[in-house]
């Protein structure tokens, strides 16, 4: 037999050969039979020159060797005097340990070994010896070997203490037996603990600082966190022996840096919106799967109103669920929210219900239930529950539960507020909106307001109709920049403005001018204001409008814009045009002017005014907003009501965007001829008379003879006025619409004004007797000159006057 192979087998070959010292197997007369590559290394010998030779060839005959163990062999080893091959003499330290018999295919062959290694080598092997003494006894550093079949071979006493067993229960375990269920963080690597070894020993790569999370066998309920490095261990040919483990247990550090990035991550995802749904559901999305297996948030119901929290019956606030959140599905769906916030109910004793008794958090197994408050005030309340396998709640990790709900309290708080806000302004803007448009004769109407998304808030985007005196019809619309209650209450103001300057039958570009005044700098500040019922200033920045007054008796419409867009007109034919309007600039810049234009729309017109909020989007600039509304009006003979859907569901098809909209469509009518009767007069007395005449018989031929006595004393008071005060010809005409209107025309630019007449005074009574007779009546000027014109009710049996068609 190869005698070398038999001290291969020896169980301290592969530590002597890690010392490099010279190693000489012999038998029974001290004849060499093995020879290692370290003692060819120190020594000089070839195998085959020093094999078969007497042990004297290398140490001189002296005392005779006592056998010992290994480990005492190498402790009480002597300096003795070691031939080399070249005559030499080395001082060395050679010990002398007995063999385990090996066979030889004939009987047993008696060995032992000699062991020789230079001074120095054998300093190196004791400090080697302390050092592992140390790693093995006091080293905080959990130390392990391996086999090739990875089972331990060996554990240093950290390690013994860390699992928590005596060593002889887990000697010889399986490095996966040992820790069935662990598995490791770090990416890139295997999962596993027997991958990861098993890669370790293949390549011979040592792997360093993986993150392992497991449990230890002595505490089934914990997970534990171990910075761990592998080694493999081989002897100075390269035969692989084992794997070296150490480990470090990092499970307080780690936690406590989870912590830290749980704040850090919450800092950065909760309250990243004024929505309360979604700030609940932002913490439930930081909290699980690193902090819980499920996390739920319940709010008090008044609060998702905005409204300040109170209780309920008992004391006991009732509860809305507005986020969930698991590693496993939630109402049937993997990780999702409650598809609509719905009432829950928790019944006394459970850990809600006495976190909500008590105002505290509560603490139990595996449920940790935190009361959302605010200045002392609940909000509500978050459960975080964990699975029984995970480690339970700790005193520092329901610090850290706090902290999570605190900061979601706070978020949560400002949500609440603003929702208030919010709901405060829309409140406002509709009632600032009108409410109701009557029926006109001039125009058939149509509109949708579409308030901003709750992200953007409530805007100023505001719209009317308002019937002026002739038949007319006054259009508005407009935008206030900004969102919120001061945009809401700025629109309000502007929009009554508006509605007091048409009353006064001002021209659009007038009315622009005298509405820029009143939103114009102020004397003090320089800063764009429209003054407040109550002395307050409502700073206004950027507030455009679009006027237009439509006559269905001339079938004229006279329009102005400050800085809005213009209208879309589309023709009974289904021609579609912008007009080109004079922009004009934005209200209160002050110092410019505004400009009219002045257009003839047939009966069956379609004009459309909107804000620019239906138009413009993010991903969609202007002019292909006002192309995609083109081609929807241009089925201008549907229904108004229809194409108002249609237009928001093409230029809104995801609703509420980030600013208002508001359309208006009109489409345009022509008062019968029979409604309207119209005749010139000579500015002189006699004018009188016939006015008087030519109103009585029209009134004859209408079938309203009830309202001929009436209708002559206001004829001649307003025709003899226009004889005494003003030049040129005259004219006289009666509108029969809704109610019966008679104007009276002349050259003259001073308007009468009603007054009270002393006694003693003979005249100046007329118009006052007019305006006691009629439920109203106004002056409006034109280019010409005036008109001063009354209104007054039919008899209630008078069937009323043929309406408009369309």
């Amino acid at each position: 037999m190869n005698a070398w192979n038999a001290a291969e087998s020896a169980d301290f070959r592969g530590p002597l050969d890690v010392t490099r010292a010279a190693t000489a197997v012999l038998d029974a007369q001290d004849t060499v039979i093995g020879w290692s590559p370290a003692a060819q290394d120190l020594l000089g010998y070839l195998p085959e020159e020093i094999l078969g030779h007497h042990l004297e060839t290398l140490v001189p005959a002296g005392d005779a060797w006592a056998e010992q163990s290994p480990d005492a062999a190498l402790r009480s080893s002597q300096s003795r005097a070691v031939r080399h091959r070249d005559g030499r003499l080395l001082r060395m330290a050679v010990a002398i340990c007995p063999l385990a018999k090996v066979p030889d295919g004939t009987g047993s062959l008696p060995a032992r070994v000699l062991v020789a290694a230079d001074l120095g080598a054998h300093r190196w092997w004791e400090s080697r010896q302390a050092m592992l003494h140390g790693l093995a006894t006091q080293s905080p550093v959990s130390l392990g070997i391996y086999d090739t079949e990875l089972r331990l071979t060996w554990a240093n006493t950290a390690y013994i203490r860390e699992v928590g067993l005596p060593l002889r229960e887990f000697l010889g375990a399986r490095a996966d037996e040992l820790y069935p269920d662990a598995e490791f963080m770090t990416e890139g690597y295997p999962r596993t603990l027997d991958g990861v070894m098993h890669q370790v020993i293949e390549t011979g790569q040592p792997v360093l600082d993986l993150h392992l999370v497991g449990q230890l066998p002595s505490d089934p309920g914990t997970d534990h966190v171990w910075s761990c490095s592998y080694y493999r261990l081989q002897n100075a040919r390269g035969q692989v022996l084992g794997i070296c483990e150490d480990a470090f247990d990092i499970t307080d550090r780690y936690r406590a840096q989870r912590r830290l990035n749980l704040l850090v991550e919450a800092g950065a995802r909760i309250g990243t919106t004024l929505d309360m749904t979604v700030t609940a559901q932002e913490i439930t999305e930081v909290a699980v799967p690193d902090f819980a297996s499920l996390v739920t948030v319940d709010l008090v119901a008044c609060v998702l109103d905005g409204e300040e929290p109170g209780a309920g019956d008992g004391g006991v606030p009732t509860l809305m669920r507005v986020a969930a959140r698991s590693v496993r599905s939630v109402r049937g769906a993997p990780n999702a929210p409650p598809a609509d916030p719905h009432r829950v109910e928790y019944p006394p004793g459970s850990l809600q219900y006495r976190s909500l008794s008590s105002g505290g958090l509560v603490r139990e197994e595996g449920t940790l239930v935190v009361p959302l408050r605010a200045g002392g005030t609940p909000l509500g309340l978050v459960t975080f529950l964990r699975d029984t396998g995970q480690s339970l709640f700790d005193t520092e990790e329901t610090e850290l539960a706090d902290e999570l709900v605190l900061r979601t309290a706070v978020c949560l708080d400002n949500a609440r507020r603003f929702a208030r806000e919010h709901k405060a302004a829309l409140t406002l803007q509709r009632n600032l909106l009108p409410q109701h448009l009557p029926a006109q004769s001039a125009v058939e109407l149509a509109y949708r307001y579409l308030p901003s998304d709750d992200r953007a808030g409530v805007g100023g985007d505001w719209f009317d109709v308002i019937g002026l005196s002739g038949t007319r019809v006054g259009l508005v619309v407009g935008d206030v920049v900004g969102h919120g209650l001061q945009a809401a209450a700025t629109m309000g103001r502007l929009r009554t403005t508006v509605r007091a300057l048409a009353r006064l039958d001002l021209s659009p570009d007038e009315l622009l001018s005298r509405l820029d005044d009143l939103v114009g700098p102020t004397a003090d500040d320089g800063v764009a204001t429209v003054a407040g019922e109550d002395g307050t200033d409502d700073v206004t920045i950027g507030v455009t409008c679009l006027y237009a007054v439509y006559d269905p008796v001339s079938r004229r419409c006279t329009l102005a814009r400050a800085g809005h867009l213009p209208p879309a007109v589309v023709t009974p034919e289904g021609g579609l045009s912008f007009p080109d309007l004079p922009e004009g600039p934005p209200l209160g810049l002050g110092g410019l002017p505004f400009e009219s234009l002045d257009i003839e729309l047939p009966a069956g017109s379609l004009m459309a005014l909107f804000t620019d909020g239906l138009v413009e989007a993010r991903d969609r600039d202007v002019d292909e907003g006002l192309e995609i509304l083109g081609r929807v009006l241009s089925a201008h003979d549907r229904p108004l009501d229809e194409l108002c859907d249609h237009a928001l569901a093409e230029l809104l098809p995801d609703g509420p965007a980030a600013d208002d909209s508001a359309l208006l469509l009109v489409r345009t009518r022509e008062l019968d001829a029979r409604q309207v009767a119209a005749w010139e007069l000579p500015a002189e007395p006699t004018a009188v008379g016939r006015a008087r005449e030519l109103a009585t018989g029209q009134l004859a031929e209408w079938g309203l003879e009830e309202l001929a006595y009436t209708t002559q004393l206001v004829v001649s008071e307003l025709v003899t006025n226009a004889v005494r005060h003003a030049s040129g010809p005259l004219h006289l005409r009666l509108l029969r619409d809704r109610t019966l209107l008679t104007e009276v025309s002349d050259t003259g630019h001073t308007s009468p004004h009603l007054r009270y007449s002393a006694s003693d005074d003979e005249g100046g009574r007329g118009l006052f007797i007019v305006a006691q007779l009629v439920q109203r009546w106004g002056t409006r000027y034109t280019p010409d000159g005036k008109t001063i014109w009354t209104e007054q009710a039919f008899p209630p049996r008078y069937p009323g006057a043929p309406r408009p068609d369309g």
